[in-house]
């Protein structure tokens, strides 16, 4: 009988995979940027483009070479304004230049990246700056008035901006001064005491390297969890656990072992950089990781702009797709791609997390592709990743893949948190990696809940998923833990309701969540909230007749609305807690 013990997924790895890859350099992360600059510094690392009337699409480059010494120049200006080894730097920007440059030029000068995503109100991020104790800030003109309104309210003396336009092609960030900077609300004509000029900082300290010794046990990240079911937590990362996730990831695809994946040498590949670098899967698989590895990134500031995504792939021919399962789902239908005037064939790597992938959204664009979609699961407090489908191997249907070398899994009793369950049947995920966090920021009780020791003194990471893993050693999330429903004394996990529901050819995607049971006080009820496919016509009928067919009757929500989205996290998770907190105003 197969146990968690006996690591079956070792023997499902790809034969190039090892099976442990200890002992991981004691590096820190910022190593692999030097070591490629040394050997490379000529090669493309970060691509801004811009399309212009008439011109057409513009491209500006900025090398390996480039990256490194302008960090360097980053790290050394923070210290120099006062930057301790230990401290948080707040970087708030979507994906561009100026976002790399401060989180490698902030990991080099000692500090600690704390990214922020920037479409956060106020009060979102007023919290995430104070809850880090950040001092410096780095960030885009467009978000300047709302950091000052803010600033009171937290720790931060030194704002540093960019403007978006600093490193668009010439003529592009002439056009953009003269038609969109001042409209679009990316001019500050001035800056309050205390704040600085991104260029004006880099040039001040031109040609200089900051002396901090970085050790790999200190942080190098404060990645904060989506806060899909509360409120959001920093979970720090080491430099040494960064290195070992990175080092991960590489050998799993099999850059490490041969330079290259599907016959395309690791420096040739370029990365399709819409994945938000706020993110720890935009900021460690693909900024980090492409790094280390020698690729480029096509840069996307905005990737909800699908016309835009379509042509930067129409032109650049990218061969890394990094996604979540909304831009997977919004790409197969894109006009241009369902007519094929632009072909996505170009991909030979693609890799969808932070949602579960749905069936019909996978096949779609695997269709139009012709390479694979590989699910893989990671977490803010993992950073990021823990498993993934094999890369040449089996992919196995809904499931979240094997557990990457050096990473150990378990799936124990809801009840005592404890027990192994049986192979096959639903428990809570633990984790045991070299990756793991060495805590949330200030929460020591929350810290507590979800790393805990076993007898033998191995710390072991409470997911709060529920999942299971069958007799091959691939495994299957089922749930979050704190999303169960208790309906008629029966378990239901929304998850699994959704995915039924996501297979009815109406429905683009759903969010099933329980609510307080609007005729039975102190018992709850599931609803359904359903966005329609573009075009189709479904009923709250044919729904319910769906979900009969393949559902327990008490699994089949009762309650459902047709509206026109859902809320979504950064990534595209759906915000459960969203959903309820707009339910009880309704009601209310």
């Amino acid at each position: 009988m197969v146990t968690y013990a006996d690591k079956p997924w070792l023997k499902s790895y790809d034969p190039e995979v090892p099976q442990s890859l200890e002992p991981h350099p004691e590096i820190p992360v910022f190593h692999y940027l030097q070591e490629r600059a040394k050997k490379m510094p000529q090669q493309p690392v970060l691509l801004t483009t811009a399309k212009l009337p008439v011109l057409g699409r513009q491209t500006s480059v900025m090398t390996y070479g480039e990256l490194d010494t302008i960090s360097d120049n980053f790290a050394a200006a923070l210290v120099a304004m006062g930057l301790k080894k230990g401290d948080r730097v707040a970087i708030i920007m979507p994906n561009c230049v100026a976002f790399a440059i401060a989180y490698f030029g902030t990991l080099k000068a000692g500090g600690v990246v704390a990214a922020t995503n920037p479409t956060y109100p106020d009060s979102k991020m007023q919290h995430q700056i104070n809850d880090c104790d950040a001092e410096f800030v780095v960030a885009l003109t467009l978000f300047y008035d709302q950091l000052k309104r803010i600033q009171a309210g937290t720790k931060v003396k030194h704002i540093i901006l960019a403007n978006i336009k600093e490193y668009l092609p010439p003529l592009a960030r002439l056009l953009f001064t003269l038609a969109k900077e001042k409209k679009d609300g990316h001019r500050v004509e001035k800056l309050q005491p205390g704040d600085y000029w991104f260029q004006d900082v880099l040039q001040r300290y031109s040609g200089q390297k900051p002396k901090v010794d970085i050790k790999p046990s200190d942080l190098a990240l404060f990645q904060y969890t989506g806060g899909t079911t509360g409120i959001s937590k920093g979970a720090m990362g080491t430099h040494r656990a960064l290195v070992a996730n990175i080092r991960m990831m590489q050998h799993w695809t099999g850059i490490a072992q041969k330079g290259e994946v599907n016959g395309k040498r690791s420096e040739d590949m370029s990365y399709l950089g819409a994945i938000p670098m706020f993110h720890s899967y935009g900021l460690i698989v693909m900024l980090t990781q492409a790094t280390a590895s020698g690729s480029s990134i096509i840069l996307i500031p905005n990737p909800r702009d699908m016309d835009e995504v379509v042509d930067v792939i129409s032109h650049y021919q990218p061969n890394v797709f990094l996604g979540v399962p909304a831009m997977f789902n919004a790409i197969n239908n894109h006009k241009r791609i369902t007519s094929g005037e632009v072909s996505i064939a170009c991909f030979q790597m693609n890799t969808s997390g932070a949602a579960p992938l749905p069936p019909t959204t996978k096949a779609e664009f695997e269709a139009l592709c012709k390479s694979p979609i590989v699910e893989g699961f990671g977490m803010s407090e993992t950073p990021v990743a823990t498993h993934n489908n094999p890369f040449r191997g089996e992919h196995r249907h809904k499931s979240i893949g094997l557990p990457m070398p050096d990473v150990e899994c378990r799936i124990v009793s809801l009840d005592d948190g404890e027990t192994d369950v049986p192979v096959g049947e639903g428990g809570e995920l633990i984790i045991a990696a070299p990756n793991l966090m060495v805590g949330y920021h200030a929460m020591p009780t929350e810290t507590a809940n979800v790393l805990r020791k076993d007898k033998n003194g191995k710390i072991w990471l409470y997911t709060g998923d529920i999942a299971r893993m069958d007799e091959q050693g691939y495994f299957y999330i089922v749930d979050r833990k704190k999303d169960m429903a208790l309906i008629g004394g029966y378990n239901v996990y929304p998850a699994v309701i959704e995915n039924i529901i996501k297979e009815h050819p109406a429905v683009f995607e759903v969010g099933v969540a329980a609510i307080p049971h609007p005729e039975k006080e102190g018992q709850e009820a599931l609803k359904a909230w359903v966005v329609k496919q573009p075009g189709a016509t479904v009923t709250e009928q044919d729904i319910l007749a769906h979900c009969g067919q393949k559902l327990a009757p008490y699994e089949v929500p009762r309650r459902i609305v047709f509206v026109d989205e859902l809320p979504k996290s950064a990534v595209g998770k759906t915000l459960r807690r969203e959903l309820i907190r707009m339910e009880m105003e309704n009601s209310q």
